[in-house]
């Protein structure tokens, strides 16, 4: 191939002063004739540390045999990841949020210190999508986003929430340690990503819509032939991006993050879709705000009967088409922008324009005309609690109006105490602060808390409002990403136990039901917390992250 297809690896491997290096690579198996070809870096979320990555060495090497075969040379490295499900509600889950610029980092380093001249990126947890996706904006290199596939349900339906929630059951009395016991040893049946519409398969699903994976990529089971070929598929696409010089910054348009924002809000996705997108979008250089969820979300409905709120897991939701004739449905009814470049190297109407509409008799996704709620589950507020905006989760089945007297905890382990010990009761507004991107630092998820009141069946009486975040599976009358946060002196900072607070999803407001004058003398009399770290990589988020509204980046400077 020419060497303008080989733009950035012909500086590292080109002429006689380049022997050095070509001598580094023949011992990594690369052969004379290698070098003449378009180097692609494939870049490998693979881990022990959790079941959402333990297979993806093998897609790898699926994606690396892809791009040999259409006359590329397929690199594998790889980078970190960990686990929500296995830190969540420890002190380990701080590095959760922490672990999305660390893995874009992390790949946009090796890829531009080794000049790969394309990208195959293979993600298959919360965070490490995003992660890669803000690693392959930054890099704008022809490149393709490969999901690593859903997990099989386990034994009676269940999924990792049913041992979270289960842990709520025991402490009500209506779950049996041995119960919790049986539950703990089938929820997880093998490798994939936590199988509701979690924050997993939400971003898959965000990803797909935005262009960036190939079509039906984020509906496919991890361990399938479907989602083999689809890593080998996207070897074989990336040649052609670089044939053609098709680069991120051509996919990621700001029409195409409202692409993903629509589809996200149709499958009624997770809160965390706000602060990644938001995120991804500031690292390609595309203008999103909070209210662009508002201004979507009142024309699309949720349409995906799945969980959390709902029955179905994304393996049910894979078997009668995945996505595709979903988006194929927003598409005619005008809610998504058909235009759109893709890595497929067509529009997205192109993409869509032969697939088959779901099944007759299907009910997981709803017809437009008969949705599970007319406007968006995203609902973004904003009042004296929150200037700057804070983020909800209501289905609708939860109510649209909350009002209740705060109990506020400093941090998720005093609230999960006082959740499981029954402290927390009816009318309740828990009240968990200091959890945000400076506070935590880190930005948690409050699994554990809201698992813990939908198991004691206090899912329609307590309310839940934090800085932190919460994950995927989290459900109920809860509130996230309230900004300013309260280590940056926010007014959730102030808020007292007994305090009454009030959260409108109809208006989208939430209030602190005190006077004004009150509220300003209370934060008048406020004090910056001492900083929880010095050194390392949390006290480096803490300097460096900007606000949960902007995406919790650590390079908006």
């Amino acid at each position: 191939m020419a060497d303008k297809k080989r733009k950035y690896s012909s500086i590292i491997v080109d002429g006689v002063q380049q022997a050095p290096s070509r001598a580094m690579l023949h011992a990594v198996g690369f052969s004379d004739d290698d070098f003449n070809k378009p180097q692609v870096g494939i870049a490998s979320t693979w881990s022990m540390v959790t079941p959402c990555n333990m297979h993806i060495n093998l897609l790898a090497e699926d994606a690396a045999q892809g791009a040999n075969e259409a006359g590329g040379k397929g690199v594998i490295f790889n980078t970190i990841t960990v686990s929500d499900g296995i830190s969540m509600g420890t002190p380990g889950m701080r590095y959760s949020l922490v672990s999305r610029e660390v893995i874009a980092d992390s790949i946009e380093t090796v890829v531009g210190a080794q000049g790969f001249d394309g990208v195959v990126a293979i993600g298959g947890c919360d965070k490490n999508m995003p992660g890669c996706m803000m690693a392959l904006a930054r890099l704008n290199r022809p490149s393709i986003f490969v999901y690593g596939g859903t997990i099989k349900p386990g034994a009676k339906h269940r999924d990792i929430v049913s041992v979270f929630e289960a842990v709520g059951g025991v402490a009500a009395g209506k779950v049996s340690e041995e119960e919790l016991s049986e539950v703990e040893h089938t929820a997880i049946p093998g490798p994939g990503s936590c199988g509701g519409m979690y924050t997993a398969n939400t971003m898959a699903s965000a990803i797909e819509a935005l262009g960036m994976s190939l079509p039906n990529s984020s509906a496919q089971e991890a361990v399938s032939d479907a989602k083999k070929n689809d890593c080998h598929r996207a070897g074989e696409a990336v040649l052609k991006l670089i044939e053609n010089d098709i680069k991120p910054s051509d996919i990621m348009t700001r029409e195409a993050f409202e692409n993903a924002i629509t589809v996200v809000i149709a499958l009624g996705g997770s809160t965390n879709a706000v602060l990644h997108l938001l995120a991804m979008a500031h690292t390609a250089g595309v203008k999103l705000e909070l209210d662009d969820f508002t201004r979507i979300g009142a024309n699309v409905p949720v349409l995906a009967d799945v969980k959390p709120s709902g029955k179905y897991l994304m393996s049910e939701l894979i078997a009668i088409g995945g996505i595709q004739p979903l988006m194929k449905t927003l598409l005619g009814a005008g809610l998504l922008h058909g235009d759109c470049m893709t890595v497929t190297g067509k529009t997205l109407a192109e993409n869509l324009a032969n697939v088959e509409p779901y099944p007759e008799g299907q009910d997981i996704i709803r017809p437009l005309d008969n949705p599970i709620k007319k406007d968006s589950h995203l609902v973004i507020l904003y009042g004296n609690l929150a200037p700057t905006g804070a983020v909800a989760k209501i289905t609708g089945k939860e109510g649209l109006r909350f009002t209740g007297n705060a109990r506020v905890f400093e941090s998720e382990e005093a609230a999960l105490d006082a959740i499981l010990d029954g402290t927390v009761v009816k009318d309740d507004v828990v009240v968990i602060r200091h959890e945000g991107p400076v506070g935590g630092p880190g930005m948690r998820e409050m699994l554990s808390p809201t698992g813990a009141i939908m198991g004691k069946g206090l899912g329609e009486d307590v309310a839940l409002i934090t800085d932190g975040r919460f994950s995927g599976g989290s459900h109920g009358f809860v509130v996230g990403h309230v900004t300013p946060e309260a280590a940056v002196g926010g007014p959730i900072a102030v808020v007292q136990t007994g305090d009454s607070i009030t959260i409108d999803a109809e208006n989208k407001t939430i209030s602190l039901n005190i006077p004004q004058d009150e509220l300003d003398a209370r934060l008048a009399q406020w004090k910056p917390p001492a900083a929880k770290e010095s050194r390392g990589v949390l006290a480096k988020f803490a300097k460096l992250v900007s606000s949960a509204s902007e995406g919790a980046v650590t390079d908006k400077f």
